[in-house]
């Protein structure tokens, strides 16, 4: 089976009321992980390449890595770029056998965004590459994605029906409330997120696929785990997982995972190491290391996003 885009994956994700994950990739083991647990559960799957994630691994390594996913899995499986920060990375990934990209204009003003996220659409369009943009925009951390709380918007849904209809983006990712990053709400605050403005995005878009960025749960067993094996990292509570089941059950088609994948990988290489400090060989320390990324990538297909068995 070659790369599909998210179209039908999306259409069928809005009808049956789940979201399908779109995790993120850097290496052969991250991928391994990923694709064993939806192989095994049947989902449908997006793989997604950040720029840095290009920078670290290259793109030609990436993108045979999926090729050989898709060999040893027979799974509908999409190529995304996340956050593409201008025209020329959205050129490249398209040219480079990617079957879907995000232009990430949302730091621009309304019209320069349109402007820039049509041209991509255009050209990804006479491809056959389907686009995904975005309106507002998100606080955080997440590789080159870098933005102040203080500078945070949430989407205006008021905006959603001109800038879809003039850009022609195949979906729209919106800010309600998350964040990117692992850390994202103090301890002692409660999660919120703006289902009113996601439910208004969606009145306005009737079946258009929405995309949830910033959605890490920051599993608080993987924070401690990191912690103990020499860790430093704050406690935080990320966002709840039955605020994302809601998002995917109204019209959130696909959800981004990255920071719990980093942390459930990041606490099971420590503990490896803690238990075998002898150990140098990275088959030993990479194994317990993918398995983690399979089983939280298990939980999240299951238990969150609700598509096993959907591919």
């Amino acid at each position: 089976m070659p790369l599909v885009t998210t179209t039908e994956m999306f259409k069928k994700a809005y009808e049956g009321g789940y979201a399908i994950g779109a995790f993120n990739v850097n290496n052969m083991e991250i991928i391994q992980g990923i694709t064993e647990a939806a192989a095994e559960e049947r989902a449908p799957l997006i793989l997604q390449v950040s720029a840095g994630a290009r920078k670290y691994a290259k793109h030609i390594y990436l993108t045979k890595l999926v090729e050989a996913a898709i060999a040893d899995t027979d799974l509908p499986i999409a190529l995304h770029l996340d956050h593409g920060a201008d025209f020329d990375i959205c050129k490249a990934c398209v040219d480079g056998g990617f079957s879907s990209v995000m232009i990430d204009g949302s730091k621009y003003s309304f019209e320069e965004n349109i402007a820039l996220t049509r041209k991509v659409v255009e050209y990804a369009h006479a491809h056959g590459v389907v686009v995904e943009g975005e309106l507002g925009t998100l606080a955080g951390i997440e590789d080159d994605v870098h933005v102040k709380a203080d500078d945070a918007l949430f989407t205006r849904p008021e905006e959603v029906e001109e800038f879809v209809t003039r850009t022609g983006v195949d979906s729209l990712a919106i800010a309600i409330g998350t964040s990117h990053g692992a850390y994202k709400f103090k301890p002692g605050t409660k999660p919120q997120l703006r289902f009113d403005i996601l439910e208004e995005v969606g009145r306005r878009l009737p079946g258009f696929p929405i995309v949830l960025h910033g959605a890490s749960s920051v599993p608080q067993e993987f924070v401690a785990e990191v912690n103990k094996y020499g860790g430093n990292m704050p406690g935080a509570i990320g966002v709840p997982e039955e605020m994302l089941r809601q998002a995917a059950q109204m019209a959130v088609c696909k959800i981004n995972i990255d920071s719990d994948l980093r942390l459930a990988m990041t606490a099971a290489v420590r503990k490896h190491l803690a238990e075998h400090p002898s150990d140098f060989d990275p088959r030993q320390y990479l194994t317990p290391a993918r398995t983690a990324i399979k089983e939280m990538v298990r939980h999240k297909i299951v238990d969150v996003l609700g598509c096993a068995g959907k591919a």
